[in-house]
């Protein structure tokens, strides 16, 4: 399990500002059971998602970085929350996962032009003997824009899936699972989100994905009601 407690370079434990909200955040327990889901909490409403955020910029990816931003996507999310983790002493990694409709307006979705995500994070805890999903990505608020309920983490039991609407509307699917990592594998990262998405991939293309994805869903909550 050493590679799953130790710093890495995207899941940076050892960095100060990873610490301090880890200490914040684990809560009093000493079971690492109730510090996970603890932590899983602060991080999914702690940090905004917000897609725009997305950059070439490998820093940008680190787990410190997600809070010094205060807001970003799935990935960074996942890589703090293991990050906080490892700081913790829970075994932690990274996994990647292609999605289908993801929580996502139509302006997204026409600059990704496609419905798939590519590359979605999620975190794997060790926890009492076995390794758990958890996906802390999608914090309360945007959910609340979005219909659809928040993702519960208890610690026992995977937590992955958005699967409805308040409409019955299915909302995300697995498509393909690319694996678990001690760290995050960048070559591999950067090089299938080119295949899925090269136009943003292109020499000529500034990748500018400025914008507030939950301003969005409020917006569009308000015209659909």
């Amino acid at each position: 399990m050493r590679e799953y407690l130790e710093p890495g370079r995207f899941v940076d434990s050892d960095h100060p500002l990873v610490i301090e909200f880890a200490e914040r955040h684990r809560g009093s327990s000493a079971d690492p059971l109730e510090q996970a889901v603890s932590l899983y909490y602060a991080v999914r409403d702690g940090i905004r998602y917000n897609p725009y955020s997305f950059s070439h910029e490998p820093g940008s990816l680190k787990a410190s970085h997600a809070l010094e931003a205060g807001e970003s996507y799935c990935v960074p999310k996942a890589l703090l929350l293991a990050a906080c983790a490892r700081h913790c002493g829970i075994p932690a990694r990274i996994g990647l996962a292609d999605v289908r409709n993801h929580l996502a307006t139509p302006r997204l979705l026409e600059l990704l032009r496609s419905e798939v995500f590519a590359m979605h994070g999620y975190t794997e805890l060790y926890l009492r003997d076995r390794w758990v999903k958890a996906t802390p990505a999608f914090n309360r608020e945007l959910c609340r824009a979005f219909r659809v309920a928040p993702l519960e983490f208890d610690g026992l039991s995977d937590s992955v899936f958005h699967p409805f609407n308040d409409n019955g509307e299915r909302y995300m699917e697995y498509l393909a699972d690319h694996g678990q990592f001690a760290d995050l594998p960048l070559e591999l990262f950067f090089a299938h989100l080119e295949r899925c998405y090269p136009h943003l991939f292109a020499a000529e293309s500034s990748f500018m994905l400025s914008g507030d994805l939950q301003a969005e869903a409020q917006s569009m909550s308000r015209i659909d009601s």
